[in-house]
């Protein structure tokens, strides 16, 4: 109809529109077409669950939103979505966000990436929280971004490899305990660098995998008499649990290795990380380029973490057995 009105009645439509547009948006291609600025941006927000490490990513993104001149409440909202670690959720809210017309996707773990991108091709996506992009085929390498997205991984290229080195160098561990989510791409893909670090070393590995965060204190207790120490890596599922790890090691004084710095505040012992408020605001610093027309996400070569540091919680260490040793003075920072 509105091309018939377009042959017929030019100058009518003109007024129409005018009149119309007072209290309707327009998408960020008409923006881009009438040379004229939307008011506010809505940002899609689809994360697989809700945990520290996650949630951290997403107050680290809207910072950098807001020091780039976006101020929710004024030029940007949110429309926040979690699929409450169901991997099904995902693909509904993608399709929904999509569905109504959002002017980025912000999508925080590889799960939500993958379901984002599945659902479109042309909305913008950036994406946080995500280990192995090109494993996900999110983008084709870690020097090329995809047509539609962009962002920050949570794998920085050492941290395996220093939290490995670590253990086999500065503990007694001979086996290695491992609890992850085999479901999860990402989780597969750090077990499998966590085994090839370990190389020329004299470490074993025993295994145990969940599906669900009910699972995971069970678990732990399977790997007790079997594993020295445990290594969590960035599992979504089993980091939402992590309280249940900590307290099968706590009895058990068996110290517990993380794969980022968030779960030490929650009873883990040591970390080679980085702070996901850290690479949210990397990611959100992508989005804010997005939004302000700068460059396109095909534009914007994804990236690792900027920051690695080892932590370790002399807290933890107590209750887990460990001596501190005055050597790590110079190469750890200490939380209590």
């Amino acid at each position: 109809m509105v091309k018939v009105m377009k042959r017929l009645a030019v100058p009518m439509l003109v007024g129409i529109l005018a009149l119309s547009g007072c209290g309707k948006e327009t998408s960020t291609s008409d923006q881009k077409e009438n040379g004229s600025e939307k008011q506010t941006a809505t940002i899609g927000v689809t994360q697989i669950i809700e945990h520290p490490s996650l949630d951290a990513a997403f107050k680290g993104f809207k910072k950098a939103l807001e020091d780039g001149g976006f101020k929710e409440g004024k030029n940007v909202k949110y429309d926040v979505q979690i699929a409450q670690g169901d991997p099904n959720n995902n693909q509904t809210i993608a399709n929904n966000l999509v569905g109504d017309g959002v002017d980025l996707i912000f999508a925080n773990s590889t799960p939500s990436a993958q379901s984002a991108l599945n659902a479109t091709k042309d909305i913008p996506i950036v994406f946080t929280s995500v280990t192995d992009p090109v494993g996900a085929s999110l983008v084709p390498s870690m020097d090329q971004a995809g047509e539609n997205i962009t962002g920050t991984t949570d794998s920085h290229p050492d941290a395996i490899r220093k939290m490995i080195q670590f253990i086999d160098e500065q503990t007694d561990a001979k086996a290695v305990g491992l609890i992850y989510n085999s479901g999860e791409q990402n989780s597969v893909v750090q077990i499998q660098k966590v085994k090839e670090a370990a190389k020329n070393t004299d470490l074993k590995f025993v295994e145990a995998s969940v599906s669900t965060t009910a699972e995971v204190k069970q678990a732990a207790e399977s790997l007790v008499g079997k594993a020295d120490v445990f290594y969590i890596v960035t599992d979504n599922t089993v980091v939402s649990a992590i309280e249940s790890v900590v307290s099968v090691a706590n009895e058990k004084k068996i110290p517990v290795f993380t794969g980022e710095l968030d779960s030490l505040k929650r009873g883990c012992f040591a970390a080679y990380g980085f702070d996901y408020y850290d690479i949210g605001y990397q990611a959100g610093e992508m989005a804010v380029a997005i939004l302000k027309g700068e460059k396109k996400p095909s534009e914007i070569k994804p990236e690792y973490p900027k920051k690695l540091k080892l932590v370790i919680n002399k807290t933890a260490a107590k209750k887990q057995g460990i001596e501190l040793k005055p050597e790590w003075d110079g190469i750890a920072e200490y939380i209590e």
